[in-house]
This record gives structure tokens, sequence and C-alpha cells, in this order.
């Protein structure tokens, strides 16, 4: 049994290799400048349209009687799902590997990921249909099996199942047991240190979790619009503002920071703390792969609750993803780069006083140094909420890809084992599983990937009828 596991797992690895690898970053930028060049820089022209929408959309929050999420709450739930402790752990994991000069290409990627994920939210809005609770669904699944005609519609109701399959084991690995288990690893080394064993504060860090995330998900899309437009707001409040006071008090370094960032990107650098070198293509692939990851870009996860919008023209909450984007890596992801290059955790590397083998307690330090104890406390809080709303976010697209492939009967049994493995997350330690969840993440990439490129006409023609027309002073809210 254990060498089928080993083989298994070797497996998965090899695929992680693939899917995450060079070739497949560069294809992820090649489509991302594509949907740039369709959209004629949408991205670049209508940002203050977007920005002046999600603004006037705050307003309006509560759903309307039919269950459809206004504007700002599906933004808010898609925010929810991408913002989580990849912001957080990954960017110091991009530090570490690819230099000051992968924060460069993270943002390059972040810049054209957004016409990118502009691009998933506008044709997934022309395939998206009513389940029989009259509840809208969509995304690549539904794009793939009712866009491909004739001859072709097998092979489109075969890559839509395969990333239903793959999203489900994302929403209940990936984005629930792997985040109830951050939650658990903070929490745990805190109460331990009040006497209580580890084993016992997961097992209740677990059941409270459990119990708060069923608290969310059995109210539906509603009650998970509602949270989410309240805690993805707060949370990045908390963060950007502790974080910008750090920032101010080593004001003097900053300067420092964006030179190393724009130099090593074009450079061979040194990674925190001067120790070994980097090369550009390594300061590339891992700022790229740090930005994919971080806003789902072409991942193909947003459209999954974007498409519930009561936004009479629902074409225009494309533009939401533009926000998304911005606010997620540009945002939060340079709000943790700069913290760390401005607290001097690069010199207690280079000092021996802080080692490299764990990201997570590079970005710990770098607050700590920054606002002392209440430091360590401010990123924990920050951690658990990103990974809470991550757990609720993408419990609706489980839901929706549950839905796609058993039908709306289903929805309970789904509901029962996502409860089930946000607590089995904070007990269980398998690896295994965990590039098991990589694996079908980057799966399912390949099927949201072909049907941005195979229907990217749709994009142009949208774009030029819906969104172009939009003024300054237009709102897309309704």
């Amino acid at each position: 049994m254990q060498a089928f596991l080993d083989g298994l797992n070797n497996v998965f690895i090899w695929g992680i290799n693939i899917f995450f690898g060079n070739v497949m970053l560069l294809i992820f930028l090649g489509i991302g400048l594509l949907c740039t060049i369709l959209t004629r820089g949408v991205q670049f022209r209508k940002f203050g349209v977007a920005f002046r929408a999600v603004f006037s959309g705050i307003k309006a929050r509560s759903t309307n009687a039919n269950g459809e999420l206004k504007p700002f709450q599906a933004l808010a739930t898609a925010l929810s799902s991408c913002v989580g402790t990849g912001n957080i752990v990954g960017v110091a994991t991009a530090l570490i590997t690819g230099g000051p000069g992968a924060i460069f290409w993270m943002w390059f990627a972040a810049i054209l990921g957004m016409a990118t994920k502009y691009s998933e939210i506008i044709v997934a809005m022309n395939f998206r249909e009513k389940d029989d609770k009259g509840i809208w669904r969509g995304g690549a699944m539904y794009t793939l099996s009712r866009g491909f005609k004739g001859k072709w519609k097998p092979l489109g109701k075969f890559l839509g199942g395969v990333f239903a399959f793959c999203m489900i084991f994302v929403s209940l690995i990936s984005c629930n047991a792997v985040q109830s288990n951050s939650i658990a690893g903070v929490l745990a080394n805190n109460v331990a240190q009040i006497g209580i064993s580890t084993t016992t504060a997961n097992i209740v860090i677990g059941i409270v979790l459990a119990i708060l995330s069923a608290l969310v998900i059995i109210g539906g899309l509603q009650r998970i619009g509602n949270v989410a437009s309240i805690l993805t707001p707060a949370m990045g409040a908390i963060y950007v503002l502790f974080g910008l006071i750090i920032i101010i008090a080593n004001i003097g370094r900053v300067p420092a920071a964006f030179a190393s960032i724009f130099t090593s990107a074009f450079s061979s650098s040194a990674i925190l703390g001067g120790m070994v070198g980097v090369t550009i293509q390594q300061a590339l692939m891992r700022g790229v792969s740090r930005g994919v990851m971080s806003n789902e870009a072409g991942c193909g996860s947003a459209p999954l609750v974007h498409v519930n919008t009561s936004n009479p023209i629902p074409q225009q909450q494309a533009l939401f993803g533009i926000v998304e984007v911005f606010f997620d890596t540009i945002i939060i992801c340079t709000f943790t780069a700069l913290i760390i290059l401005t607290t001097g955790v690069g010199d207690m590397i280079a000092a021996g006083t802080l080692g490299t083998d764990v990201p997570a307690q590079i970005s710990n330090q770098a607050w700590v140094n920054g606002l002392g104890g209440f430091g360590d406390f401010i990123v924990t809080v920050c951690l658990i909420l990103f990974a809470f709303s991550t757990i609720i976010g993408w419990n609706w697209y489980g839901q929706t890809c549950t839905t796609y492939l058993f039908g709306t009967k289903a929805i309970p049994v789904f509901l029962v084992v996502h409860v089930i493995f946000t607590f089995l997350g904070t007990i269980l330690d398998a690896p295994i599983l965990w590039n098991a969840t990589d694996f079908f993440n980057g799966l399912a990439m390949i099927p949201s990937l072909i049907s941005l490129v195979v229907f990217c006409g749709i994009t142009r023609r949208d774009t030029k009828t819906y969104i172009d027309p939009l003024k300054k002073n237009v709102t897309v809210t309704k």
C-alpha cells in the first residue's frame, strides 16, 4: 500500500512540475497578453470606472430575494476566496527563492492577469444558466459544455467535467483543509504556551472552525455573500492599515527596497540576506508563479461566483475582476513584500539568526520587527481571517461544481463533506494530499485556459458592446 501511495505521490509531483513549470507560466503570460490586446488594454482604459463602480456598490450589500448577489458582494466573495495565507506566506517564498526581482515579475503577471480575469468573467456571463432552484450557475464547465457545438460537444462536456471534478477537490483540500490547518498551526502554537497540548488544541480548534463555517455555508449564497462583504473589507483594512504604519516607520528603507525590486528583476541578484544568488529566469518564474497562485487569474475560479450577480448588464461585472487582481496582488502582496524588505529581516538571515526553511516565520518576524509583540498578534489575526474567508468563499465554488456534475440534490452531501474536511484539516498532516490538490488545481487550469482562447472573440465583442461605452461617471451596480 505504501508503495502505491509513494508512486501516486510521484505522479502528483510530476504533474505539478508540468502545470506550474516554466512553459505553463509563459502560457499564462501569453494568454494575459492576448486578452490585453483583444480588449485594447481594458485594465488601463477602464481602471477608474471599475473602481468607482466598486465604491458605489459598497452601499448596496443586501442580496435580492431571488438569491442573486449585488455586484460588490460577488467581488467580495471572489476576493475572500483568493486573498488567503499565500498573500502572507507566498510572498516570503517568492523572495527567498526568486530574490526581490520576483516582486517585479509578480506585478507584471498581475497587470496581464487583470485582463485575463476580466475575460474569464465576461465569457462565463455568456454561458451561465439557472439551476432547478433558479440560481445562476456558470464557469468554465458551463462555457465548454454549452459553447462547444456539433462534433466538438463531447469534448466540451469532457473538459467541463474534468474542470468541475478538479475544482471540487481543490475546494475540499487546498482551500478548506489546508486553510484550517494553517489556522490551527498558528493558534496551537499560542495555546501551547499556557500548557494545553497541541493535539487537544487542534481538536478544539477544528470543532470551532467546523461550526463557524457550517453556520455560514448552510445559509447558502446569500449568507456567504453577506459575510464576505463585511469580512473582506475588514481584513483588508486591518492588513493595509498596520502594514502602512510599519512601512512609514521604515520609510528611509523604502527607496532601497524598490530599487532592489527593479534592479534584481533584470540582473542576477542575491536573495534575502545577500545569500545565494538567483538568475533573472528564477526571479521571473517565481514572481509569475506567485502572482498566478495569489490572484487566480486564469485558474477559472472567480467566474463561479461572479455569474451570480444582479447587475442589469451582467457583462459589466467583468470590470470587478480588474479590481480583484489589483487588490490581491498589487496591494496586499506588495505590502507584504515591503514589510519584509524594510524591517531588517534580510540582515537577520545573513547573520544566521533567522532561517529560510519556513517562509511563514519570515513574514511573522517582519511584523514583529515592525510592531513588536503586537505585530505578531496582527499578522496572526490577518492569517486567520484570510484563511477563514477562503474556506467559506471556496465552498460556493465547490457547490457550483457539484451541481454541474451531480445536480442540486447533491449539495447537502457536499456541505457535510466540506464541514468534515474543515475539521480534518486541523488534525491531519498528509503531504500527499497537498501534492494532490496542487495537481488537480493545475489540471483544472487547462480547460479554463482553453475556454478563454476558444471564446476570446466573445471577450472582444462584449468589450466593444458593453464596456467601451462606459464613461467615468457611469456605475455598473444595480
